[in-house]
């Protein structure tokens, strides 16, 4: 059944005005009059609804059933990515979300081939968001995870949590999954642009209270290697049981 998010209160029983961007679905997806899809707002729950009157202008639904979803992990993993190029940004956190991560900060550190900045950085924050939300719709999530603004990696150590356990993806230091502890509930992962963290970066990070951990002997991509690090601590301590 189609999903679409609809940032707008469900409220069973009544009628509802598709937003624009979902009725451009719903008329993309040719679907027709008494057509089930589900919509959901963000709080947990999906919703079911039948289509009742269908226009070229717009699309009306009538909310059936409120059903509490079951998909978000019980890890929350907040996941810390240096600005990539192009698609490599946009996979990450496609992928990312189908696994399960609640937040996303990007950040700028030293050898990051994109910079944004002012009004370029508002709208590509904008088109993440977007990708983030289809990446909901895909995949079963109700909850979805927010993409926050663009800000420098020394800006972000010098706020780092210090309730959660941080964790940064290093090709330097050999510390494997087994060094992890044996149950987390939060945890932050930190990875690097295409060229990975300077060595003094890398120190800094470190510094203010990261772990290590490598993914094994071979070097990864940056997607490559963020997606595969939120798959292992998904299966550590999440829902890959």
């Amino acid at each position: 059944m189609p999903r679409f998010y609809c940032p707008v209160e469900l409220v069973v029983g009544q009628n509802l005005e598709l937003p624009e961007r979902v009725m451009r679905h719903v008329q993309v997806l040719r679907l027709q009059e008494q057509d089930e899809i589900v919509l959901f707002n963000g709080d947990g729950n999906d919703v079911t609804a039948h289509i009742v009157e269908m226009t070229r202008k717009f699309v009306s639904v009538c909310l059936k059933e409120v059903k509490a979803c079951q998909t978000e992990s019980k890890l929350h993993l907040s996941l810390v990515q240096s600005l990539s190029s192009g698609e490599r940004m946009e996979f990450t956190l496609q992928k990312c979300v189908e696994l399960g991560v609640s937040q996303f900060q990007p950040i700028i550190s030293e050898r990051c081939v994109l910079r944004l900045q002012g009004e370029r950085a508002d709208k590509r924050l904008q088109r993440w968001q977007e990708i983030v939300i289809s990446a909901c719709e895909q995949s079963g999530r109700s909850v979805v995870p927010e993409v926050l603004p663009v800000i420098k990696l020394s800006e972000y150590l010098s706020t780092a949590p210090v309730d959660k356990l941080c964790i940064l993806l290093s090709v330097v230091n050999k510390q494997g999954l087994n060094t992890l502890p044996e149950s987390v509930n939060q945890a932050v992962l930190m990875a690097g642009p295409e060229g990975g963290f300077s060595e003094a970066e890398e120190a800094a990070i470190l510094d203010s209270g990261f772990v290590p951990l490598s993914l094994g002997p071979r070097v990864l991509r940056t997607e490559t290697a963020a997606m595969t690090a939120t798959a292992c601590l998904q299966a550590r301590w999440g829902d890959f049981d």
